[in-house]
């Protein structure tokens, strides 16, 4: 089958990768932080200040790099199974303190480093922080 001509889907994502020790203390602080850069709007200029292709309605700063804001994927290692439902836990409840208006409509996936390895990153490994029980690949 040719592709050619065919257009191109290309995948975006932020890997966080925490072993144990540190997940539980970065996990949080990793999404509060790229909640924040989703939703960053930089300041208008003042009025009468000078701007490069007239008047510009300001946007998320991100979107000067990406259509989409990338999905946001953790990588656990050094703990077993009870540790990564832990981390999943503890993710699930930073999102939910951060709000329902946090990263709308951004995927942020789990996927144990052992899975990742057996399966590849293309095998449904990764579980949805919003609903853990599912099991998806970081493509969907």
């Amino acid at each position: 089958m040719s592709t050619a001509g065919a257009p191109r889907r290309v995948h975006e994502g932020r890997w966080v990768v925490g072993r144990a020790w540190i997940m539980e203390h970065t996990g949080a602080s990793k999404l509060t932080a790229y909640a924040r850069l989703h939703a960053h709007v930089p300041a208008p200029s003042p009025p009468g200040a000078r701007r490069k292709g007239g008047l510009q309605t300001p946007e998320e700063e991100w979107r000067k790099h990406y259509p989409l804001f990338p999905r946001l994927l953790f990588v656990l290692d050094g703990t077993g199974p009870a540790g990564v439902e832990n981390r999943i836990i503890a993710l699930e409840s930073a999102l939910l303190h951060l709000g329902p208006a946090a990263l709308p409509g951004v995927p942020v996936l789990a996927a144990t480093l052992t899975d990742l390895l057996r399966d590849g990153p293309c095998a449904p490994v990764w579980r949805p922080v919003r609903d853990p029980d599912q099991r998806l690949p970081w493509t969907c």
